[in-house]
């Protein structure tokens, strides 16, 4: 029977007796019949003349060195969409997400990079699985189902704080036995070691697929950055990748240098895009820096018992040689998976982080 997951136009007619819940700073818990009751909260101030009902708790702020819990629901279900609008260092607000009642989370990465905006400035993001809107909307319809439990919390490592509106829009459906639980994980290294290759993501181990790369890149060399080529090793590959690509931009369905005219050139798709380029202005903004997407919604990469990803920082050097270059590179993964899953590494600290 339909259960009114995996909504698409194709079947978005029929109908399901799946419930659908919303939790905000106007309904925390997401409980039926009970938004818009809140007596206190950031709003108060405004509503005076109007009383309850009249945007009273639009939002929350939260402390410097706080973990604030955005959710906590009751499965079975599926997470299907996220909105949030955070101020402040967006390297130093972390989201993560808890499924049935693990420990270690599934998801953890700062909120700018899961939303495409790992330089903590804004750009126009129009994908299927995320949109940035202006002035600073970002959206995710990443599909997050969960059978017992699904637990989101937002941690702020700032020493400000920081006020964050949000909505968190899911159902309440029986989740398919074949379904998998959804996984993003951060990585930053600055600078890549000369002759290294950048680890978008290791030690992912069970059943699943790849869905997703996001990279914020700043490129500490002159000249063109992206020859290198992105290697997916699968069930039991070493040395040699089951899948190797031809190009940076290539991997991302650009071609030749994402260059019109001699300049790069921001562009965004359903599945693909350079939303970014930020250029250096002569003074202090002194390195190029692209934020880059890639959602294999339509090709998964599937794997059966474990997978590593990795990408080349390749440019050029004299006599038409190559250069490993040495930048700053900073990605989100994300994937399909069984539970449970292996431990993430370590969550790079406040410095380490920073967008400087």
């Amino acid at each position: 029977m339909y259960n009114g997951l995996n909504l698409s136009l194709g079947n978005l007619s029929r109908l399901s007796h799946a419930k659908t819940r919303s939790i905000s700073p106007e309904n925390f818990t997401g409980a039926k019949g009970q938004g818009g009751m809140a007596t206190e909260g950031t709003g108060a101030a405004c509503a005076r003349d109007l009383g309850r009902g009249w945007k009273i708790s639009p939002s929350v702020a939260i402390e410097a060195g706080q973990t604030f819990e955005l959710a906590d629901i009751e499965g079975p279900g599926a997470i299907q969409q996220i909105w949030m609008t955070p101020t402040g260092h967006w390297r130093h607000s972390i989201l993560r997400i808890y499924w049935d009642g693990e420990e270690s989370p599934s998801v953890e990465t700062p909120v700018g990079d899961f939303f495409c905006m790992g330089w903590c400035r804004y750009a126009q993001v129009n994908s299927l699985a995320v949109c940035v809107n202006p002035g600073s909307a970002f959206n995710c319809y990443w599909e997050m189902p969960f059978r017992k439990r699904c637990r989101i919390t937002f941690e702020n490592i700032a020493q400000e704080k920081m006020v964050l509106y949000y909505q968190i829009n899911y159902t309440l459906t029986e989740v398919p036995e074949d379904a998998g639980y959804f996984h993003a994980q951060f990585r930053r290294v600055n600078p890549l070691p000369y002759k290294d290759v950048y680890t978008i993501l290791d030690g992912v181990r069970g059943h699943g697929h790849y869905v997703g790369t996001y990279m914020a890149w700043q490129v500490n060399n002159t000249g063109w950055w992206g020859e290198g080529e992105i290697k997916f090793y699968m069930d039991g590959d070493r040395e040699w990748p089951t899948i190797c690509g031809t190009g940076t931009e290539d991997y991302f369905c650009g071609s030749y240098n994402f260059d019109r005219d001699g300049r790069y050139t921001e562009f965004c798709s359903a599945y693909a895009g350079l939303p970014q380029v930020i250029r250096p202005d002569g003074t202090y903004q002194s390195q190029q820096r692209f934020g880059l997407y890639r959602w294999h919604i339509m090709d998964p990469i599937r794997f059966e018992q474990d997978l590593r990803v990795t990408i080349q920082a390749l440019g050029w050097r004299s006599g038409q040689r190559y250069l490993p270059n040495q930048d700053d590179m900073a990605s989100v993964a994300f994937w399909y998976q069984a539970e449970p899953h292996a431990a993430f590494p370590a969550l790079p600290d406040r410095d380490a982080l920073e967008v400087i």
